[in-house]
């Protein structure tokens, strides 16, 4: 599914991917508390994320039920940042993120038996 969210709109998906189904006035405390959302803004961003298809409103109580995965969303993220910055060139962007930082043995490790796995 290809839901291209904004970064307010993931902050509302985290909440439900990390606490499943959640009321909307659930989200807006937790959305207060972690960034100083008001209950107002909260509730405009769960509406964006309805009608955009990531949400689904269920009653009663206005409980929230994401129909996207944080994998689906990754996967979206990931494909549009090869192709917007790397011509479609995935090899570019891995090879851009081993050169911009130094890596420890484990994360080597992980990648080679990630290239390995795809062998």
């Amino acid at each position: 599914m290809e839901i291209k969210l904004f970064d307010s709109e993931l902050k509302v998906m985290d909440v439900l991917w990390r606490h499943g189904d959640t009321t909307a006035k659930r989200i807006a405390e937790i959305l207060k508390e972690q960034v100083g959302w008001s209950k107002t803004t909260t509730y405009t961003v769960i509406k964006k994320c309805i009608e955009k298809g990531a949400i689904e409103r269920r009653e009663p109580n206005y409980v929230c039920h994401p129909l996207i995965t944080k994998e689906q969303v990754r996967e979206f993220e990931t494909a549009e940042l090869i192709n917007k910055m790397y011509d479609g060139a995935a090899d570019q962007l891995v090879a851009s993120l081993l050169e911009s930082r130094k890596l420890t043995r484990e994360e080597i490790e992980r990648l080679r038996q990630l290239i390995e796995d795809l062998e």
